[in-house]
């Protein structure tokens, strides 16, 4: 049993399980009744996404500092109560049931499912 860190909207690894969309947004374009068939995500979950003004943080970061900072920032908004919780259940999870979350974003290191990583590891999730 695993979970996975995977791009919105790639085609799913056999045994992926259920797929979590920690994103602000639904996928533009895509009626909500394609999500699940079309790879988007079975779940929407934007408590796991960063608030409004942290996406554009990231999306102008240009340097490694402004980077940094992004991170420091939405790492102290996933210790928020609600946020905290659902990331110890993730972790809990992860050692009984196959499922996935992700965001949009081509590169990894430049997106939040990296940080949402390092924080489900950090409390122990069983990831692939």
């Amino acid at each position: 049993m695993t979970l996975r860190i995977v791009r919105l909207g790639t085609p799913r690894l056999p045994g992926e399980g259920t797929r979590i969309g920690t994103v602000r947004r639904p996928p533009r374009g895509v009626k909500k009744q394609r999500y699940a068939a079309d790879d988007w995500y079975d779940v929407w979950y934007p408590e796991l996404s960063p608030s409004p003004a942290l996406v554009s943080q990231a999306l102008t970061a240009e340097s490694e500092a402004e980077w940094r900072a992004f991170v420091r920032a939405f790492r102290a908004a996933m210790k928020q109560p609600a946020a905290s919780r659902t990331l110890d259940l993730l972790a809990a999870l992860s050692h009984g049931a196959d499922f996935s979350v992700g965001c949009y974003c081509a590169d990894e290191a430049r997106c939040h499912r990296s940080v949402l990583r390092d924080l489900l590891a950090e409390r122990g999730a069983e990831i692939a």
